[in-house]
């Protein structure tokens, strides 16, 4: 059965093959990037039903836009790849003083769900890129009120994305299924070769259990699960996202963020 699936951040790397594999299966691939010109050649890479969206995630009122233009497309979302993520940039500060990794990668994937989560069907899926680098977040640095290096910023934003798939999936119980997802380590995307300096491992490593966990029947039933592809199973993430009070600071620090920007 042909899905209408949405993948941020799929000019390149993971996105980009996830988006080119779903495409040769015959779905709906809805592909998002910061560039038009990306966009124009991704598309063409990709082939199939495909569609573009242009969208710079470290702007609130862009992912609003962008949910506003999905939704006056299409009444019907399937899945929902929240892929695009930072480690290192020129910038890593906003004007704002927020740090774009916690932007990115945590609260414009939170906010483009809610966005999104009325067309989401209760059998469709929502699927958040966590990452093997995870630690406890330090709030004041998710509120822009601490700097923060590079890897520290993306290891407490990828486990903010985590916790908030874990507690919003409570919140759910009757679909769609959310689950969060570690691709693989030092997979051969151009955020590792920056980040890192190193070739990379085979992407399709990271691209195939993305599909697994859009569409696959391992995870049908699995919502507010962690998936971790360095060992191939299910699993705890660190366990600051097992801490209740901590969940519940991260996540009142989320919802604060997003209604003061939404």
């Amino acid at each position: 059965m042909t899905k209408t699936i949405l993948i941020t951040g799929s000019t390149d790397g993971i996105g980009l093959l996830t988006a080119q594999k779903l495409a040769a299966d015959g779905h709906r691939v809805l592909i998002h990037g910061r560039s038009v010109t990306k966009l124009e050649t991704a598309a063409v890479e990709i082939e199939g039903a495909v569609e573009t969206y242009c969208a710079d995630l470290s702007d609130m009122a862009a992912v609003k836009t962008l949910a506003t233009e999905l939704r006056a497309k299409h009444d019907r979302l399937d899945v929902l790849i929240n892929n695009a993520g930072v480690l290192k940039t020129p910038q890593p500060v906003l004007e704002n003083g927020q740090d774009i990794r916690f932007v990115v990668n945590t609260y414009a994937p939170y906010l483009l769900t809610e966005l999104l989560l009325p067309v989401i069907p209760q059998e469709g899926r929502v699927v958040n890129l966590s990452s093997a680098a995870q630690a406890p977040v330090n709030v004041a640095a998710m509120q822009g009120n601490l700097a923060m290096t590079d890897m520290d910023a993306y290891a407490q934003s990828k486990l903010a994305i985590t916790i908030w798939t874990r507690e919003w999936a409570k919140h759910l119980p009757d679909g769609p299924v959310m689950v969060a997802v570690n691709p693989g380590s030092l997979l051969a995307s151009k955020m590792v070769k920056e980040g890192f300096g190193v070739a990379g491992n085979d992407l399709s490593v990271g691209a195939d259990i993305l599909i697994d966990a859009a569409l696959g029947a391992r995870f049908a039933d699995k919502s507010g699960a962690y998936f971790d592809n360095d060992s191939g199973a299910f699993a705890d993430p660190h366990s600051a996202a097992l801490n209740a009070s901590h969940a519940a600071e991260v996540m009142g620090t989320i919802q604060s963020f997003v209604r003061a920007n939404s």
